[in-house]
């Protein structure tokens, strides 16, 4: 896919770090430009000087905002300062920015479901919204990444397993209500990827270790994903090669949402 997004404009949340920072890379790789954001500043930094290394075209140009995607204020800034930077343009849309949190119907409070779901669906929804207008003049895509919570059920991170669904269901919706406008919609459910995203949410160090062991065992595969392998399978339903895709919730897991343990 050399040079697959030559002169395509791509905004990326969540760059600053794991899953979004590699999709980053992965787009300038393919000659893209980029607007990515992100709410650590010295983070999102250190992404652009990855870019600005990776960088295959001599006119590629990268735009960053710190952003938090709950803001409403911050979100329509991104999209306004993302459309200004490359006048008017935007081909391809990635939602990558979310968090995850323990918890079970026991220990999540109201508080806590709110943060999750207006980090991992309502900011997603305001993005899309704002930014389809552009997707639909330039016949572009989305891709939002989801995970495989939101294809299976697991215990102990319940509002974390109700956005993804919830996310896997907007994309669906919207696919259907785009596709006529000539814009596809599209999500990956990643496994456990090995971004430490586990630890943000509360492990220690030992429990992680164990966390990844075990997913030797809870991954058809025999292992955890890496970074690089979810941001592959988004460039490729952000690329004509998945031009007849739309509505498509692609698990990207190591067969983990295959599986039915006995």
């Amino acid at each position: 896919m050399t040079s697959t997004f030559l002169s395509k404009v791509v905004l990326v949340t969540g760059a600053s770090s794991g899953i979004g920072r590699e999709v980053a890379v992965h787009f300038a790789r393919l000659g893209a430009h980029l607007s990515i954001c992100g709410r650590n500043a010295a983070a999102l930094a250190e992404t652009v000087a990855q870019l600005e290394r990776q960088r295959s075209e001599p006119g590629q140009r990268f735009h960053q905002s710190v952003v938090d995607v709950t803001v409403e204020a911050d979100v329509e800034r991104l999209v306004k300062e993302t459309l200004a930077a490359f006048n008017g343009q935007l081909d391809v849309l990635v939602n990558n920015a979310g968090i995850l949190e323990m918890g079970s119907i026991e220990s999540t409070d109201l508080a806590q479901y709110d943060r999750v779901m207006n980090t991992n669906v309502r900011s997603i929804y305001q993005l899309m919204m704002l930014t389809v207008p552009s997707l639909i003049a330039s016949k572009g895509n989305i891709v939002n990444v989801s995970s495989v919570n939101g294809l299976r059920s697991f215990p102990g991170v319940l509002a974390y397993c109700v956005s993804k669904s919830a996310l896997d269901q907007l994309t669906a919706c919207t696919a259907v209500e785009l596709a006529p406008k000539g814009v596809r919609v599209n999500a990956v459910n990643p496994g456990v990827i090995t971004t430490g995203i586990q630890k943000k949410s509360g492990l220690t160090d030992e429990q992680f270790a164990a966390f990844l062991e075990r997913s030797k065992q809870t991954h058809a595969l025999g292992r955890p994903g890496e970074v690089d392998e979810v941001a592959g399978a988004i460039t490729f339903l952000a690329s004509p090669a998945a031009s007849f895709i739309t509505g498509a919730c692609l698990p990207v897991d190591g067969g983990r949402h295959a599986m039915c343990p006995r």
